[in-house]
């Protein structure tokens, strides 16, 4: 394939809508089908060119090849409201009482791979996937959420991984990823927390803002006996361009750096024509100001938008996942897994992730691959994530609780072509 083709190809897939996700926060529970049908398990074992998601040093094992595929995204996203009491301006936010449900639940998301081996251990590749989480749409019924008409926001992210992997001796490989991001937001009915804001301007209802940004993904992957694998990667903070339409709401200035990332794994083949998979990752959102801070004391002693500006109150995850293969024949494989993470919003910081509801915890997948011949094959993969609820106060109204609650499910198919 000539490289006209993969850059056109990629272009393509960037200028598609990469659909918001919300599964372990706001990062996907896995990247490509065959990874996503293990519960995202497979830092040790790479099979198709999305490898570099995972762990860059996988693309020295999966030879030359082109993948591409489509994922089917429906995250059920609701709030609920219990109490309350007429407000008093200035001292109180008490928000209407009653059920809303995010009106949008429908998301396709596209994946691309690249790779050729070179010789001598050398590999050259290109993977492009997205994520997102922080979606929510609800109506202006009866003054909006925030008493400010239609609510929500819009979060979509696109990695592109250009990735050099070598492998230095048999079955030992290290990878590098140069990543490149792109994201692009919306806000709108957050004019109610104008008096809070450092630039009321640049809070809320400004359209689409966009800002890319860049970092690194690093990666080792080898065989430490005949029937056992183990594989390791780590991923820089990604440095992103501000979001200047929402300086007035994001912490320092419209700051949205992307998180630092760590994977572990293992993948282990004692019984015939069978893979076990362990994985063990580990995100770091408080890091991240505009992530992190949490929006009680700091709504109160810094704006909107300041470095100490508050913030969604996340904090850092860490997802076990387990993951089976069976190679029922030469043209026939089947996988299952699940994935286990303590969701990452505190009861405290239940106001301003109504926005942001990110709470899933547990998810359950399968999948297959069909290979039709030595070239071409199918992959299919789906996944159930059920209701996880948070419930907490309302830090701004006594006495009210808030309940978040989310449910997903979604499905992927992807061809794969060897050359």
């Amino acid at each position: 394939m000539r490289l006209s083709r993969i850059l056109a190809t990629t272009a393509l897939i960037a200028a598609a809508p990469s659909a918001a996700l919300a599964t372990n926060g706001y990062f996907s529970h896995g990247y490509g089908t065959k990874n996503a049908g293990m519960a995202g398990a497979g830092t040790a074992l790479s099979q198709d060119s999305i490898a570099a998601a995972t762990n860059p040093a996988g693309m020295a094992f999966v030879g030359s090849r082109v993948d591409g595929g489509l994922e089917v995204f429906s995250p059920r996203r609701r709030y609920g409201m219990e109490g309350g009491a007429p407000n008093i301006p200035g001292k109180t936010f008490y928000l209407a009482p009653g059920t809303v449900q995010s009106e949008n639940d429908a998301f396709l998301i596209p994946h691309f791979g690249y790779n050729r081996a070179l010789g001598n251990g050398h590999s050259l590749g290109l993977s492009v996937f997205a994520n997102g989480g922080m979606n929510t749409e609800y109506s202006g019924e009866n003054g909006g959420t925030f008493g400010a008409g239609k609510t929500g926001v819009n979060l979509e992210q696109l990695f592109i991984a250009p990735t050099w992997s070598w492998e230095f001796s048999d079955g030992q490989a290290l990878g590098i990823s140069p990543l490149i991001a792109y994201q692009r937001f919306e806000a709108e009915g957050l004019g109610s927390f104008a008096g809070f804001s450092s630039n009321p301007n640049a809070l809320t209802n400004n359209g689409t803002d966009e800002a890319w940004g860049y970092g690194l993904q690093i990666g080792w992957q080898g065989e430490l006996t005949d029937t056992l694998r183990a594989g390791l990667s780590w991923r820089t903070i990604l440095e992103m361009e501000e979001l200047n339409q929402y300086e007035g709401l994001f912490a320092e200035q419209g700051g949205f750096d992307i998180p630092q990332m760590f994977n572990a794994g293992i993948a282990w083949s004692g019984l015939e024509n069978h893979w076990l998979l362990l994985d063990v990752q580990h995100i770091r959102y408080s890091e991240i100001n505009s992530i992190g801070n949490p929006m009680m004391p700091n709504l109160m002693q810094a704006g909107l938008g300041d470095d100490q500006g508050a913030g969604f109150g996340w904090d850092d995850m860490t997802i076990v996942k387990l993951g089976w293969q069976w190679q029922q024949s030469n043209e026939q494989t089947w996988r299952a897994g699940v994935s286990y993470g303590e969701q990452p919003i505190p009861d405290e910081e239940v106001l301003f992730n109504i926005l942001a509801p990110g709470v899933q915890e547990w998810h359950f997948t399968g999948g297959f691959t069909h290979r039709f011949s030595e070239a071409l094959e199918v992959s299919g993969m789906a996944f159930y994530s059920p209701r996880k609820t948070v419930r907490g106060e309302n830090p701004m109204g006594p006495g009210q609780h808030i309940e978040l609650s989310m449910s997903q499910v979604g499905a992927s198919f992807s061809v794969g072509y060897q050359f």
